[in-house]
Parts: C-alpha cells; sequence; structure tokens
C-alpha cells in the first residue's frame, strides 16, 4: 500500500495564488488580473484532489460517499464563518433596505452553494 506524499512547496504555490486574488481585490501593488490567481489555485486544488481518488482507486478502497463527505467536512464549517462574519460586519454598518435585500438572497444562495446563479 502506497502513501500520498505530502508536497509544501504546492501549499506554497496555492499561498501565492491566493495572495494574487487577496491584492488584486484589496489593490495593492498594483496587481492586476486576480483572476488567474484563481484558475491557478482551482488547477493545484484540481491536482491534489485527483491524486488522491486515484491513490485510493489503486488503493481498493475509494468511495464516492467518503469522498464527498471530506469534502463537505473541509469546506462547511468555513463557509458558514464567513457567512456570520459578513452578517455581523453588516450588523455594524447598518447597510440601506435594499442592500439588505440583496444581501439575504445571495446569503440564501451561498448557504446552497448557488451563489454563481444567483
Amino acid at each position: 500500500m502506497s502513501t500520498i506524499i505530502y508536497r509544501p512547496h504546492i501549499d506554497g504555490l496555492r499561498g501565492l495564488a491566493i495572495l494574487a486574488v487577496v491584492f488584486y481585490h484589496a489593490t495593492l501593488f498594483g496587481v492586476s488580473g486576480g483572476y488567474i490567481g484563481v484558475d491557478i489555485f482551482f488547477v493545484i486544488s484540481g491536482f491534489l484532489i485527483t491524486s488522491v481518488i486515484i491513490h485510493d482507486l489503486k488503493n481498493g478502497a475509494f468511495s464516492l460517499a467518503e469522498f464527498w463527505e471530506k469534502r463537505v467536512r473541509r469546506i462547511v464549517p468555513a463557509l458558514f464563518i464567513v457567512i456570520i462574519c459578513s452578517l455581523i460586519a453588516v450588523y455594524v454598518l447598518i447597510l440601506y433596505p435594499q442592500d439588505l435585500q440583496n444581501l439575504g438572497g445571495a446569503v440564501t444562495a451561498q448557504s446552497m452553494f448557488a451563489s454563481n446563479m444567483y
């Protein structure tokens, strides 16, 4: 049975991709094209997830249900922390009624992983 090798340099590349997006949105250091950071992040994540799936398939241990359970356990807690922090920030900033209505729709859509359709 083989093991998956941890590659810290890949985490470094993902960190650089995240910084590109953050710098773009914060308009820091003249960074343009923050979407490239998103693309790089997703390519690296896809590589890592595919590596795990291939490893599990080779060892006869792949389960689609377990795969999705791991994704949910990893993503959903962070999602709800971001949503709660955003709602707290909105409460402190006190938005206009139209903005609050838009926020309600955005939070609902994001809770169902449908924000791109919203």
